[in-house]
């Protein structure tokens, strides 16, 4: 399906939203991915096309993702996302995945975001406080530097507040340091044996976190995970 782009944010340095206008409505399902392709001459070895989490709400008139770029050097791909102008036009896959809120309302959720993996819980989040449904809902976000922290407003629009960790804080920072990890997840969170936990984020983070999450107790099946494989932000 042809989208045409209507506009981008910088949610930080390093970090863009891009948002489109679709040809027809988008049926989709806050949490899930679809596969973007731009057209670019000369593309690199990594082609034109990524997956990326929808960012935005499935009642959005818009539809967009946000990525990453590196401060040294870009993909062909992101170069010219950063060229795009109001009216160019790229192309969307079906929207796809079971990164999605659990049917039962009463469930307990745990949602821990590593990075860039905030991005489906953003558009979770965004959905949750435009329909006003209440989930049990705790959130942990793990950051490089303070300088990553994006979506600040979505947190403020559900009044879920995140346990920010912070891998690489400045000496103002007064939150939680180091790096995500099951102990501090299981401290945190406390887990019942109803509660679901999503995990989003690098593929290596992910499935460190599903393995020794295991070991800390978590039942296989209440772990639900988040990742693109070989995902990198250039």
């Amino acid at each position: 399906m042809k989208l045409t782009f209507v506009r981008s944010k910088e949610e930080a340095d390093n970090i863009k939203s891009f948002f489109f206008e679709p040809e027809q409505p988008i049926q989709f399902t806050a949490g899930q991915f679809a596969e973007w392709r731009t057209k670019h001459n000369n593309p690199d070895k990594r082609g034109q096309k990524r997956w990326f989490t929808i960012s935005t709400s499935p009642n959005s008139n818009l539809i967009g993702f946000t990525t990453k770029f590196s401060k040294d050097k870009s993909s062909t791909f992101k170069k010219h996302l950063l060229t795009l102008r109001a009216g160019d036009q790229i192309d969307i896959s079906q929207p796809m995945g079971d990164f999605v809120l659990p049917k039962l309302i009463q469930t307990p959720l745990v949602f821990v975001a590593g990075g860039i993996g905030i991005t489906p819980f953003h558009s979770i989040l965004s959905w949750l406080a435009e329909t006003n449904e209440k989930r049990d809902i705790k959130l942990i976000y793990g950051v490089n530097s303070e300088d990553e922290i994006i979506f600040q407003e979505s947190f403020d629009a559900t009044a879920i507040q995140p346990t920010i960790v912070v891998d690489n804080p400045s000496s103002a920072w007064g939150g939680e340091r180091g790096s995500l990890n099951a102990e501090l997840i299981m401290d945190f969170a406390k887990p019942s044996e109803d509660t679901l936990v999503y995990v989003s984020g690098p593929e290596p983070m992910v499935k460190k976190l599903e393995k020794n999450l295991i070991k800390a107790g978590l039942n296989r099946k209440q772990f639900v995970g988040d990742f693109f494989p070989n995902y990198i932000t250039v």
